[in-house]
């Protein structure tokens, strides 16, 4: 009798434990699911175009008042996707860095790198405003390195321009779109 007892408690308590990891489990997997068309997106999964915001054409902005914004929503228009990434300013210019890109893992997880090395055009959304853009890959460049690092060293407690030299972190330029700059340029 107290064999059966005891097989009865351990299939509950199983039953339990199975019901508690499958909460959070389909949670996250509805988030997933649900988030690869949403606009915004969400810190932790991406979603779909931006397509709220007035979209923004004229002169070029003044990009100084990035010092005081966090993130910005970047959309890669091919693929369509969205993301929540960190920005900088450095000499009036905007740029976005991705890290972990030195290991393989780092690589499968984030995919837009990639993508905006292969086509750049882009879309970024800034305190409801959106702006066509061009990612450009910056690998090289000492003034810029240093710059953009010291900027996203202040905002994010950022590695260094070491980590961007050695492919860890990948730095982009967001250039106007069709101003001429060129692919993967230093």
């Amino acid at each position: 009798m107290g064999g059966l007892l005891k097989s009865a408690l351990v299939r509950k308590a199983l039953g339990v434990i199975g019901v508690l990891t499958l909460i959070p489990v389909v949670a996250i997997a509805t988030l997933a699911l649900t988030s690869g068309s949403a606009d915004p997106p969400s810190a932790f999964f991406g979603g779909g175009p931006l397509v709220s915001g007035e979209f923004v054409v004229g002169p070029e902005p003044d990009w100084s008042f990035l010092g005081d914004v966090g993130t910005i929503d970047l959309q890669l228009v091919d693929p369509p996707r969205s993301r929540v990434v960190w920005v900088a300013d450095y000499d009036g210019k905007m740029y976005v860095v991705s890290g972990y890109m030195g290991n393989a893992i780092g690589r499968l997880w984030k995919r837009w790198p990639a993508q905006a090395e292969r086509d750049g055009r882009a879309v970024v959304r800034i305190e409801d405003k959106r702006y066509e853009r061009t990612l450009v890959r910056i690998r090289s460049g000492i003034d810029v390195l240093t710059g953009v690092s010291a900027e996203l060293d202040r905002k994010y407690g950022f590695g260094g321009a070491d980590s961007i030299e050695a492919g860890n972190t990948w730095l982009f330029e967001l250039t106007p779109r069709n101003s001429g700059a060129t692919r993967g340029s230093s």
